[in-house]
């Protein structure tokens, strides 16, 4: 748990030599860049295998609790996000950027957040195949109602597949790993070791991403007086969305902070293949996804004082 409770420090401290590294050296950056894809797919994979991905049946069963997980993460956040990206200076990548990391919910520290937070552990562990499957099919559909022609250039990349693909591989692998492991209750072993490495390998993506693009980040920290102020208003509004679906649905104490935590936590790193594939020009929708999860970690600190002691006591 030493690395999840010190896990904001450990990705600042990681982007910031990044950083350091691309504008001492810009000449390592293309030697960064061919390092980020194979670490993005261990990333994924590592994080996949923590998800019962086989065992979608017996995540379903509590319908009051799942009802309102899906309804917030899948209806009233993306409503919310559409409105909030309005917000924005009519900048595509930005706002590509703000839509592809806010609308889909997190898979990994999610989980983390919720012990802390003394939320079940059970049903986040039970929703999340739902919240992964689900996002990987709605993304798309999200995207084109909310800015179809806006974005109609950015993914006709060809290394677009390049980034579905680095997505897929560990999904498919993580299955396979799984229905592995749950043949022998000894190899259960391998799971709870891999369970240790999602917080030092996105600390090397975000080391390779500030690394590699140092000139594009450094050049576009003017969009943090618009990126850092909406992320933090998502916050408190996806909590307060919370509050309201808990008691709409009669959710406990653990179950209302459990949702809580899914709404709040988004899931930076599944799309930041996407992201990176983008052609030039698209850069800043990377930089924005890396800072949306920098504010959103700093915002899990304050959540695991608000929620059990505020929001739901």
């Amino acid at each position: 748990m030493t690395l999840e409770r010190n896990q904001v420090w450990i990705y600042l401290a990681a982007i910031l030599l990044g950083l350091l590294l691309g504008s001492v050296r810009p000449d390592t950056a293309s030697f960064l860049e061919l390092l980020l894809w194979p670490s993005l797919v261990l990333l994924l994979y590592a994080t996949f295998v923590q998800v019962p991905l086989l065992h979608l049946g017996a995540s379903l069963r509590d319908h009051r609790f799942i009802s309102a997980v899906l309804l917030g993460n899948f209806v009233l956040v993306p409503a919310l996000v559409g409105l909030l990206v309005q917000c924005l200076p009519p900048d595509p990548a930005l706002r590509l950027g703000i839509l592809l990391v806010l609308l889909v919910p997190c898979t990994d520290w999610f989980i983390t957040f919720t012990q802390l937070g003394g939320g079940s552990v059970l049903r986040a562990i039970a929703v999340t195949p739902v919240n992964l499957l689900l996002q990987l099919l709605l993304l798309p559909v999200y995207l084109w109602l909310m800015a179809g022609a806006e974005l109609a250039g950015a993914f006709e990349s060809v290394e677009m597949w390049s980034a579905v693909a680095v997505v897929v591989l560990p999904l498919l692998l993580a299955a396979i790993s799984e229905r592995w492991i749950e043949a022998k209750r000894e190899r259960e072993v391998v799971r709870s070791s891999l369970a240790w490495l999602p917080v030092p390998l996105l600390a090397l993506v975000v080391f390779l991403i500030a690394g590699a693009q140092a000139s594009v980040v450094l050049g576009t920290l003017d969009v943090l007086p618009a990126v850092v102020p909406l992320c933090a208003f998502f916050l408190v509004a996806v909590a307060l969305i919370a509050k309201l679906l808990a008691r709409l649905f009669g959710l406990p104490t653990d179950q209302a902070r459990t949702l809580a935590f899914s709404l709040g936590t988004r899931n930076s790193f599944v799309v930041l293949p996407f992201a990176l594939a983008l052609p030039a020009g698209w850069e800043t929708a990377a930089v924005v996804i890396v800072v949306q999860s920098l504010v959103e970690l700093f915002g899990m600190v304050f959540y695991l004082w608000w929620v059990p002691r505020r929001l739901f006591r």
